[in-house]
């Protein structure tokens, strides 16, 4: 089966800046691709690529077996992570006049329905709310019936209510057999949404596969989280120290560890009190940590 959108040997430069460096993948249609990375790592300038807004200055990127037109356009759907809207007008007025940018429309009706627009569609868009707006903005993504939708940090600024009622009207997108690709920093949100994930840093993909193969890959082992204490400082400072791959947090330290049991015992047999304590499996979050690195990036 054709992919719906192939990638190959992708690659932008800006002056002598590489910042997408000969990358392939391919998105399978129906699927949702999560693109992750650290600021700095190209993934934004890679999703403009696919989108269509800059040009590679190799490589390419066809869409169900051809490079990309004009009619392309017509079949995207795009949510900007900014998008300005016109002032003065309603959020209804506001879909009409999207609509009528394409040849191509969808029951705009449904498109109400499925975003939950119906309590404010006489509302001025200025008056709406982060997660009104972010529905709003995710219907007009949709208003030429896109057979492919990019979306660019979709739930950046909402509160976790709104964010996840808004990845519940991404689930009935998803279940419309339409493709998506997803920019994000929120790792909850990639492994609730995304089919498949990439992980990108210094222009590079670094990590493929869906979330559940990709945990597994990397990591054997859990993390026990305990409150710090004089006895756990102990622990930490003897002969055990260089045995445990520990994380300091504030108030409490992660202890990384592949056999719980033993672990347990040391914390006990050192006197360290197990009140508090907490295990808990890898997340996306570790991996994207342990990949890209801790250090803040402008």
């Amino acid at each position: 089966m054709t992919p719906v959108l192939k990638v190959s040997q992708l690659t932008r430069y800006f002056n002598e800046l590489r910042a997408v460096n000969g990358i392939d993948f391919e998105i399978e249609e129906g699927t949702c691709l999560g693109l992750l990375g650290p600021n700095g790592a190209g993934k934004t300038t890679t999703v403009e690529m696919l989108e269509g807004i800059q040009a590679p200055d190799s490589g390419q990127v066809l869409f169900r077996g051809r490079p990309l037109d004009a009619k392309f356009r017509n079949l995207a759907g795009v949510m900007f992570q900014s998008t300005s809207l016109q002032d003065y007008i309603t959020v209804v007025e506001a879909l009409q006049l999207f609509q009528r940018l394409y040849p191509r429309a969808a029951d705009l009706q449904q498109i109400i329905r499925d975003c939950a627009l119906e309590e404010f569609l006489h509302q001025d868009t200025a008056s709406l709310s982060g997660g009104q707006r972010q529905r709003l903005l995710l219907a007009i993504a949709l208003v030429n019936d896109p057979q492919i939708l990019f979306l660019d940090e979709p739930t950046t600024g909402l509160d976790p209510q709104a964010r996840h009622n808004f990845w519940d009207l991404i689930d009935k997108i998803k279940g419309q057999n339409k493709t998506i690709v997803l920019t994000t920093h929120y790792m909850e949100e990639a492994w609730r949404l995304c089919d498949k994930i990439i992980i990108m840093d210094h222009g590079e993909i670094i990590a493929e596969g869906t979330p559940v193969d990709l945990l597994s890959q990397h990591f054997n082992d859990v993390v026990l989280s305990i409150p710090a204490s004089p006895e756990l400082d102990r622990l930490l400072n003897s002969e055990h120290k260089g045995r445990l791959d520990i994380i300091h947090q504030p108030g409490r330290v992660e202890i990384i560890s592949a056999d719980i049991n033993h672990t347990v015992q040391q914390l006990q047999a050192s006197g360290v009190s197990l009140e508090g304590l907490q295990i808990r499996q890898r997340t996306l979050d570790d991996l994207f940590l342990q990949l890209t690195g801790r250090t803040l990036r402008q």
